[in-house]
């Protein structure tokens, strides 16, 4: 008998039990439609654009370059209609500072960051003698500017011409006359959706595809219509959005026109940047801080943590800092973007983490602004430089109320366009397999020490069929009140780390994560802050792990490289890796298949 002669009889065979299955009452099960595997073809890098936005810098460029294009990630747009008021996203400021409690909380948050400075001996074994804000306060009072120059030589941006919108640093030097809305599409790494004017998701989203069609046109010269040719590396925050984000691969494939897309998480990008292959990435940013421990190119889900402070609130304490010692620049103010430009530079030529660094010092500084002289200001400084940066060890000096300090990742809500989701994958469990499950998370969620632990399913709603629901429902109510009460803390950076590694499922991967904890981002590059970060680790570290970990080791420029391009150059060096060919998403498939894609194609569980 011939080979085809047999696959043919062997067809029948099938035909036939398909047909007696069907006469018995069988029901087979139905699989999802298949998606087709890529084409492996081998991609050129010069024809791969990496961005990563983040909350106040865009960092965008071919997975080629050196470095990458950094610009302000902000946009102004011109009214429509004449005599129609500003609007202007704030920068500094932010919800909850201007309650009740907000200055009563400031003042307990200093009280504590000038006690943790106090008891901390300088290298020399002596204790530091804390500077009172009147003695520097003083000295301040009585200083005037010096005029440098009669015009400072900066200059509004230039609209004479009717621009329809305006990016990056054009934007931040639109002149408040003018008829233009200052937008920032991103806010402490979430897309900046509002009530407000320009809030609408589908607005944010013109917004981002506006900033980033100007970057890719203007400082990569590619024309748009040849993005056809090119793909696209993704950055996203380890605790996402799922329906952002899906709607920004949406914008980049559909509406810019990139041939493919990969998404892949910051944490991870941080690791391949850095050249390590697990690390627990400390990511502090301008508005948000957020912490993974990543092994092998996985984010452990459990180990997600993200705080909502960063640098900005560190700039925005700075200034309640030096108007207390009496900030010689008297018309300072947050709601001006220039102001808030001018105090981000204070706060990076001034503040530090270094302890041996004490008593007043004088320094000055100058403002530039449009259209008024150039001043020159002296200024005396004592511990602010100090104080400030500890905030982040310290949040309540932040002085910030009745907001949702702390996220978790949760569970995805599910999607239309996906029915074979973990929704579907929980619902067809077996009841004994999510028993079981349960078990393991009420032991994980409470321990008999009394210390919340927030385990395997942290923060996550448990799926499963009604019988295995009623059982476990006081269990959920208690388990939802730790969390609820969990986010609504505001940890210490230091605090959360260790948080963070504690989560990690076993002792041997909680080693590893002390032996290498990569700090990332702008938000902590002060002086000193990578042995002060070591020496509070050390010591609040439990007792048990000081005897198994030989060396912690708080990594802040892996290669002396600047940290805030590290996650930026993670993602260059996975466009270049053999291991991704797999992971891209091709237009075609998106439109055919949605959301489906991420689930089948990320690199992380989606």
């Amino acid at each position: 008998m011939t080979q085809a002669e047999k696959e043919q009889d062997s067809g029948k065979e099938k035909e036939k039990e398909k047909e007696k299955e069907q006469q018995r009452g069988v029901k087979r099960p139905i699989t999802p439609a298949a998606i087709p595997e890529p084409p492996q073809e081998q991609i050129q890098s010069s024809f791969v654009i990496v961005i990563h936005p983040g909350s106040r810098t865009l960092r965008i460029g071919r997975a080629t370059d050196t470095l990458p294009i950094t610009v302000p990630h902000v946009i102004a747009r011109r009214h429509k209609q004449g005599g129609q008021a500003r609007y202007e996203d704030a920068w500094l400021l932010r919800d909850g500072l201007n309650k009740a409690e907000s200055s009563e909380q400031r003042q307990n948050g200093l009280k504590m960051v000038e006690q943790a400075i106090w008891s901390k001996k300088m290298s020399n074994g002596v204790r530091r003698t804390p500077v009172s804000a009147e003695q520097a306060r003083a000295y301040n009072c009585q200083i005037r500017p010096a005029v440098l120059d009669s015009s400072s030589r900066v200059k509004w941006t230039n609209t004479s011409h009717h621009p329809s919108h305006l990016v990056g640093e054009e934007a931040l030097y639109v002149n408040p006359s003018d008829c233009y809305d200052i937008h920032w599409p991103v806010v402490r790494g979430q897309l900046n959706v509002h009530s407000g004017p320009g809030g609408s998701l589908t607005a944010v989203l013109a917004d981002l595809e506006d900033i980033w069609s100007h970057v890719i046109q203007k400082h990569l010269e590619i024309p748009l219509k040849e993005l056809k040719y090119y793909r696209c590396i993704l950055l996203v925050p380890d605790i996402y959005n799922r329906h952002h984000v899906k709607e920004i691969v949406t914008m980049l494939l559909q509406n810019m026109g990139f041939s493919g897309i990969i998404v892949h998480q910051e944490s991870v990008c941080a690791t391949f940047g850095s050249g390590l292959s697990s690390a627990c990435v400390v990511d502090v940013g301008d508005q948000k801080t957020s912490i993974s421990c990543v092994e092998d190119g996985v984010s452990h889900r459990n180990t997600r943590l993200c705080l909502a402070y960063g640098g900005s609130d560190v700039t925005r304490t700075f200034l309640w800092l030096l108007q207390r010692a009496g900030f010689p620049y008297r018309d300072c103010q947050l709601t001006n973007r220039l102001d808030c430009q001018l105090l981000q530079h204070l706060k990076e030529t001034f503040c530090h983490l270094d302890q041996d660094i004490s008593g007043l010092q004088d320094h000055e500084f100058q403002t530039r602004f449009p259209e008024t002289p150039a001043l020159l200001y002296q200024i005396r400084l004592g511990d602010e430089k100090l104080q400030a940066p500890m905030g982040l060890f310290y949040p309540s000096t932040f002085g910030i109320v009745g907001q949702k300090m702390t996220s978790l990742q949760h569970r995805s809500q599910g999607s239309s366009e996906d029915p074979h989701d973990e929704h579907y994958l929980l619902a067809t469990q077996s009841k004994g397999d999510q028993s079981s499950k349960s078990a393991a998370e009420r032991k994980a969620v409470s321990r008999p020490s009394g210390e919340m632990e927030l385990g395997p399913a942290q923060g996550e709603g448990l799926m499963g069929s009604g019988e295995v629901e009623e059982s476990l429902s006081s269990h959920q109510s208690r388990k939802t009140a730790i969390i609820s009460q969990f986010e609504g803390k505001a940890l210490g950076l230091d605090k959360a780390i260790l948080h963070s590694i504690d989560c990690c499922a076993s002792d041997e991967t909680k080693r590893k994560m002390y032996s290498s904890i990569l700090v990332v981002g702008g938000g902590l590059m002060f002086h000193g802050a990578q042995e002060f970060l070591l020496h509070r680790i050390i010591n609040k570290m439990p007792p048990s792990f000081r005897r198994l970990v030989d060396n912690v080791e708080v990594i802040t420029r892996p290669k002396d490289m600047d940290p805030r391009l590290i996650s930026w150059k993670g993602g260059a060096v996975l466009a270049c890796l053999d291991t991704t060919q797999e992971m891209w998403i091709h237009q075609s498939e998106w439109q055919r298949f949605g959301v489906r894609m991420l689930r089948e194609r990320a690199a992380f569980v989606w």
